[in-house]
């Protein structure tokens, strides 16, 4: 029996990146199905939370992100462009955002089409894993592809759709804060949410609990 789960995701999230690929890779060796369910991140939902932070918390995400890429040996590198525009010394968000809202749609239009998991994992390769202007030339087309996906599809449908995908997105971040928490990654499974890249050992064994069982090969 396959079991479900949501997965609640932003682009611009390091901690999100370092999960993507990890449940990527559980629902390839295991009966389940893990929607990803984008959502738009704090600088875009409240824009002035990194000015109300501590100084010392940049300082450190950044020490344990590079840490946790290592520990499990996934690609890291910062974003080359972020993809949200703003000033390093203030932590001021810019009014003008032209990568989260394309990327967020596009994540969106993918996972209607069932591969969200998958377009966000190669996306995020590119985009936290060292590539240089990842937003220029075939890089994200050769990521959708490796998705099983066509960027110029998802594009014209990130443009065209843009209000109802929108609609979508907020109603995902919606269901984040139904679950009980509000950040990501998140993944919901029957309800019960799982905060953080440090707990898909523990949806693992909650999952089996239920009788998760391996793909047959």
């Amino acid at each position: 029996m396959t079991l479900h789960a949501d997965l609640f995701f932003s682009f611009r999230s390091p901690y999100s990146y370092l999960a993507i690929g990890r449940y990527r890779a559980m629902a390839e060796a295991w009966d389940v199905d893990i929607a990803l369910r984008p959502v738009y991140p704090l600088a875009i939902r409240e824009p002035d939370f990194f000015e109300r932070n501590p100084p010392n918390w940049l300082r450190y995400t950044f020490t344990d992100m590079f840490r946790v890429a290592q520990f499990h040996g996934i690609p890291f590198g910062p974003p080359r462009p972020d993809p949200i525009v703003q000033n390093v010394m203030t932590r001021k968000i810019a009014d003008e955002q032209p990568y989260i809202f394309r990327l967020t749609r596009l994540g969106q239009a993918a996972a209607r089409r069932g591969k969200g998991t998958a377009f966000a994992h190669e996306a995020g390769r590119l985009i936290w894993g060292g590539a240089e202007n990842w937003h220029e030339g075939d890089h994200l087309a050769e990521a959708a592809q490796r998705a099983g996906l066509d960027l110029a599809e998802l594009d014209a449908e990130a443009v065209a759709d843009a209000e109802a995908l929108d609609a979508e997105i907020h109603a995902n971040q919606a269901a984040l804060e139904a679950s009980g928490h509000w950040g990501v990654p998140t993944l919901v499974f029957e309800g019960e949410p799982f905060f953080g890249q440090d707990r898909i050992e523990m949806v693992l064994w909650r999952m089996q609990q239920k009788g998760l069982e391996k793909r047959a090969v």
